[in-house]
């Protein structure tokens, strides 16, 4: 692996979990949400992400004139987090209370959210680390050439 698709890798690294911490900031942020323009309470979203060899269009291509496929992940959708359920709260006096006074709440669970975030924090943390360890690499293998 070369120097420049090292560097590649790791900022596509860098460039999905910064997508991912804003995607868990809006979930957070919507806690609370109880009416959204679609109707109904805010619903958490979810990120998913794919190797770029994998997603990336003309991946073979690139293969075929580098020798190499092509590092890094790709954000390949935001979805909305159908599976879990919104929860049911009691509070007559809310505004968005049913006849039996119950309030649909979305389904964003805090504690979930910041094990999202700080998993995203690490791995950026982590892709960080390679970008700093491959700019020393570079940086010693000019050090080698001036000599």
């Amino acid at each position: 692996m070369g120097l420049i698709t090292a560097l590649s890798a790791s900022a596509s690294g860098l460039a999905a979990q910064r997508v991912r911490m804003d995607t868990v900031s809006a979930n957070v942020a919507n806690i609370d949400t109880t009416r959204t323009p679609e109707g109904g309470p805010y619903r958490r979203r979810v990120v998913h992400f794919a190797a770029a060899g994998n997603a990336m269009p003309f991946a073979d291509v690139v293969r075929r004139f580098t020798g190499e496929g092509s590092d890094g992940v790709v954000l390949t959708q935001v979805d909305v987090d159908a599976a879990t359920p919104t929860r049911r709260q009691f509070d007559p006096t809310h505004p968005d209370a049913d006849t039996d006074g119950f309030v649909e709440m979305p389904n964003v669970d805090l504690v979930t959210e910041m094990t999202d975030l700080t998993s995203a924090n690490r791995s950026y943390q982590a892709n960080v680390t390679v970008l700093n360890a491959v700019k020393q690499m570079a940086l010693r293998a000019l050090d080698i050439g001036n000599r």
